[in-house]
């Protein structure tokens, strides 16, 4: 028998409780279950929670219930986000859910036009999910002030930190002066983001989860030796034989090159990265999501905070720097305890780097050499690499 409180019995009005149903959303995931007794309350709010926990809800829904009207030019609520696609994901969760509360909600973010933005703003925006730069640009402008908000959130603030934009974040939290909620979501609470807490929010309700993002441990991990003119083939045999593949590079012009060749393999590929319109970074991720493309070749940056199901193969097509971004990109696939696979590419001069990954992760693992015709790429889960280690790989 579940002991699962309903949303209504932690606080949602009965029309939002509808609308949750209308979705099929139920039962409140666990960082809901948490959160929203205290967020209603008016509480600050510090929750550790991954992508995918569903802290959308466990923020948006007290936020969209407890503030009021926006003046123009002057947000009621503000969702500081680390990327677009993350400001466009939010916006997708509360936008609908506003409109029952009668609050307007818009993303803000570069890379599109700013005009229409001013627009909205002009005609009143309750709530604003934006990105630091976008946010600072029009507040510099005199069309965005935050001299009324009343709840503000702070969405994957450990990525944040990561990209640099720590800086831009504590300049707009300088200009927030009126009383107000803050609600802080991280997948870690320590370094910056301890210090942010500890200046910004009063007196905080802490709030942790088990992240729905994979362990290592629930992963299954291939290290395999490939030659610098057969590689993309043997990606390109990885992702015909899997399901939905996402496929990092470490630069912008390698991802899109990758995706040409690819494409000359016979395999339908995107491209994701910071060098795209808004407008083609949007429709990869349609298409991606909807599985006309099956495959997403992407930069670390640009993946970070996205939210994809049913990834079933993460390649590592250029070795991860460090076994943090190792991890943070294997973490796509086997969520919500699906079995997925990591794949890691390595060209005979990169073996030292990945031997210091596997060494950082615990992960005694042999490093196979195969060529693009290796019948063992067709089942990654069954590949047999225990037996088959590159002669003096360990040396």
């Amino acid at each position: 028998m579940s002991t699962t409180p309903t949303f209504e019995a932690l606080g949602v009005s009965a029309p939002l409780v509808a609308a949750l149903a209308k979705q099929d959303i139920i039962e409140p995931f666990a960082i809901q279950t948490l959160a929203l007794p205290d967020a209603f309350a008016g509480l600050d709010v510090c929750g550790k929670a991954k992508t995918g926990s569903g802290k959308t809800l466990a923020f948006g829904l007290p936020l969209l219930e407890r503030i009021g009207q926006a003046a123009p030019h002057r947000p009621r609520a503000l969702v500081l986000v680390p990327t677009r696609e993350l400001a466009n994901q939010v916006k997708q969760v509360l936008a609908p859910l506003g409109k029952i509360c009668e609050r307007r909600v818009k993303a803000m973010y570069g890379g599109v036009s700013i005009e229409p933005q001013i627009t909205a703003l002009g005609k009143g925006v309750d709530v604003v999910i934006g990105t630091p730069g976008r946010l600072i640009d029009l507040m510099e402008r005199g069309e965005l002030s935050f001299s009324e908000i009343e709840v503000l959130v702070l969405d994957e603030a450990d990525r944040m930190a990561d990209m640099g934009f720590m800086p831009q974040v504590q300049k707009i939290l300088h200009k927030i002066v009126s009383e107000h909620q803050t609600m802080l979501f991280s997948a870690t609470l320590d370094g910056a983001i301890d210090r942010l807490v500890q200046r910004y929010l009063n007196d905080p309700v802490y709030h942790e989860i088990e992240g729905r993002d994979a362990t290592v441990e629930e992963m299954t991990h291939r290290f395999l030796l490939v030659h610098q003119m057969d590689r993309v083939k043997v990606a390109a045999a990885i992702a015909r034989n899997s399901g939905r593949t996402l496929v990092f590079t470490r630069t912008k012009r390698g991802a899109d090159r990758l995706v040409t060749q690819l494409r000359r393999e016979g395999v339908r590929a995107g491209a994701i990265h910071g060098d795209l319109r808004q407008a083609a970074r949007e429709s990869a991720l349609a298409d991606f999501g909807s599985g006309k493309v099956p495959v997403l070749v992407a930069t670390d940056v640009a993946a970070r905070g996205l939210h994809i199901d049913d990834i079933d193969v993460v390649v590592h097509y250029d070795p991860p720097e460090d076994h943090k971004t190792y991890v943070h990109r294997s973490g796509r696939t086997a969520r919500a305890g699906a079995s997925g696979v990591a794949v890691t590419l390595m060209l005979y001069n990169q073996e030292n780097e990945i031997r210091v990954i596997q060494r950082r992760l615990s992960l005694d693992l042999p490093i196979v050499e195969v060529f693009s015709n290796d019948p063992r790429l067709e089942d990654l889960h069954a590949f047999g690499a225990e037996t088959e280690a590159v002669a003096g790989s360990a040396a």
